[in-house]
């Protein structure tokens, strides 16, 4: 009896410990998000890389209050024009962050994938997913993209794409890593400002500045007016009461390599 009353204090003891510990760990609130998104752009390359390796524990969570939806629309429209076999097709995750876009294609079926990242700290997260045959640690657009060229069946990049992250003249490097006839899918974020709008239009001149070249075609682009939360809010009360949410658009384009062009 003494026994038991001993083990019961003891379990009572942990459940309060548990709870204790449960009540302490704060959730991410949408402003903290919000705030994260708003400081993750720099003009200093090196500045920006250390940011996202101090952001890459909450980077998930935050992408997650903020409805980000680049990953799941990328995927989706991907598959949709697929064709062979995802067991066998070698994917490179180009800006893979934490491994987001593997976890969603390894549910589809894809086992293959090499991922590339500026940010040692979101490298370290992606290989616990366990899903990457190789991680490389490159800053686009200062260095080149650590890959064998005409390597990959899919090559994919989701919100990176925009002024003061990745380069468009990274584009043409997404293309030389394709297979001839491989897939390179990208989806971006409208977001509002002008080196935002600046960095569209080159964009829009280089896809099809590509196009004329005979390097890729377009197998078709997505729209959608609920890209992500808009980051670029900012309210001077409690955002945390409203009700009516605000979004960007974006945009998932998808292009074939040409089969006998080389660049």
């Amino acid at each position: 009896m003494g026994c038991f009353l001993h083990l019961s204090s003891s379990v009572s003891h942990l459940c309060w410990m548990s709870s204790h510990f449960i009540m302490s760990v704060r959730k991410r609130t949408v402003r903290e998000a919000r705030n994260a998104f708003q400081s993750s752009k720099a003009t200093n390359p090196k500045v920006m890389v250390d940011y996202y390796t101090t952001w890459a524990e909450n980077y998930e969570e935050d992408h997650r209050l903020m409805s980000f939806q680049s990953p799941h629309l990328a995927v989706d429209f991907l598959s949709e024009h697929f064709i062979g076999s995802p067991e066998e097709t070698r994917v490179l995750d180009v800006a893979c962050g934490t491994g987001y876009i593997a976890k969603l294609m390894k549910g589809l079926g894809y086992r293959h994938f090499v991922g590339v990242d500026g940010s040692k700290g979101m490298l370290e997260l992606a290989a616990k997913t366990g899903l990457y045959q190789d991680l490389k640690l490159a800053l686009l657009g200062t260095e080149p993209l650590p890959v064998e060229t005409s390597a990959f069946d899919v090559v994919i990049i989701t919100g990176a794409l925009d002024a003061g992250f990745v380069p468009v003249s990274v584009i043409r490097e997404l293309c030389n890593a394709a297979k001839p006839g491989g897939l390179v899918c990208m989806a971006r974020g409208d977001h509002t400002g002008a080196p935002a709008a600046k960095y569209k239009e080159d964009l829009q001149k280089e896809l099809h500045m590509m196009e004329e070249e005979g390097l890729w075609s377009l197998v078709g682009t997505k729209l959608t007016d609920r890209y992500m939360e808009d980051p670029h809010l900012v309210y001077d009360g409690d955002e945390e009461g409203i009700q009516e949410k605000q979004y960007i658009s974006g945009t998932v384009y998808l292009y074939r390599t040409s089969i006998s062009a080389s660049m």
